[in-house]
C-alpha cells in the first residue's frame, strides 16, 4: 500500500505536469485507474513476463509491478519524455521487476517473446493485436483492458483477430467486490496458426475473478 500511494502521489505531481493524467482524474486516481489496473493482476499466473503495450502513464503496467513483485514487467513505450518519466518513477518506487523499452510494439517483434502481453486505453482490438501477438510466445494470452463494450468490440472484429492467428477468446471481469464498476478484459491467446488460414476460436464469458479459459 505504501509504494502504492507513492504511486498515486507521483501521478498526481509529475503525471499531471507531464500530460500523463489529467488535473480532472487526481480526485478518482485510485477508483479509475489504479485499482481498475491492480484488479486484473488475477489474470497473471506467478512469475511470468508481462509486455506492456503503450505504457504510457504505467498503467496498467506499474500498478502490476506493485501489486504482484512476482510479475516482471517490460513497459513498451515510443515517447522519450514518457519513458524518461517511467525510469524516474520506477527508481523512485524501488520496483526491480520493471524493465522500460523506448519504441512501438512492432520494433520488437523477434526481440521480446513473453507469455502475456497487456494494454489499456491504447487502440481498437484490432490494432492492438497487431502490435502485441508479434511479442507473444506460442500459446501467449494478451490481456487488454477494455470497457463495457469489449464483448461487441470482439464480435465486430473476430475475423481479423483469427487471420492475425487468435485461436481462443474470451470476456473476463475483475474486481466486482472492489470496484463499483468491474474492469472488462478481453482476453485473446495465440496459437500456431499460418496467415491465410484462420484457427477455429472458442468464445467464452467468464465470471468476474474466475480463472482464464484455456
Amino acid at each position: 500500500m505504501a509504494k502504492a500511494q507513492h504511486f498515486a502521489d507521483i501521478l498526481a505531481d509529475t503525471g499531471v505536469a507531464h500530460g500523463l493524467v489529467g488535473p480532472r482524474e487526481v480526485p478518482i486516481l485510485w477508483e479509475r485507474h489504479l485499482l481498475n489496473c491492480a484488479v486484473v493482476h488475477e489474470a497473471f499466473p506467478e512469475g511470468v513476463e508481462v509486455a506492456d503495450v503503450g505504457s504510457g502513464a504505467g498503467l496498467p503496467g506499474l500498478a502490476l509491478a506493485i501489486a504482484r513483485p512476482d510479475l516482471h514487467l517490460h513497459l513498451i513505450e515510443p515517447m522519450l519524455r514518457r519513458t524518461t518519466w517511467l525510469s524516474t518513477t520506477i527508481a523512485a518506487l524501488q520496483l526491480p521487476n520493471c524493465t522500460v523499452h523506448r519504441g512501438r510494439a512492432e520494433e520488437f517483434d523477434g526481440v521480446l517473446s513473453v507469455p502475456y502481453a497487456t494494454a489499456r486505453a491504447v487502440a481498437r482490438i484490432d490494432k492492438l493485436a497487431r502490435w502485441s501477438f508479434p511479442l507473444l510466445s506460442q500459446g501467449g494470452t494478451l490481456v487488454a483492458l477494455k470497457g463495457s463494450r469489449a464483448a461487441e468490440e470482439l464480435a465486430a472484429d473476430e475475423k481479423t483477430l483469427r487471420k492475425l492467428g487468435m485461436v481462443h477468446s474470451s470476456v473476463v471481469e475483475y474486481g466486482a467486490g472492489v470496484l463499483e464498476t468491474p474492469t472488462v478484459t478481453l482476453q485473446l491467446r495465440v496459437g500456431t496458426a499460418t496467415a491465410g488460414k484462420a484457427p477455429r476460436v472458442k468464445a467464452s464469458r467468464k465470471h468476474p475473478g474466475r480463472a482464464r479459459s484455456r
